[in-house]
């Protein structure tokens, strides 16, 4: 369904609503777009420096091999 759809059918049905349902619909796609744009999401630079700071980790020696982790988790 496209963006256009969507909003003609939530205009259509959204004055049919009682004001309160009207006022709950409104919070509730308040509250998807708090959800939405406070995610823990990280951005590109930050992706890459951990990536690096991880094989720089690796390249140092700190790491456990896949044989002890299993010996750990045993």
């Amino acid at each position: 369904m496209t963006t256009s759809a969507i909003k003609k059918q939530v205009d259509n049905y959204l004055p049919l609503l009682p004001i309160g349902q009207q006022s709950l619909v409104l919070e509730v796609i308040k509250s998807l777009f708090e959800e939405v744009s406070s995610s823990d999401r990280i951005g590109k630079t930050q992706y890459n420096k951990e990536i690096d700071a991880a094989v720089a980790r690796m390249d140092a020696g700190d790491f456990i091999s896949h044989e002890d982790a299993l010996d750990e988790l045993s």
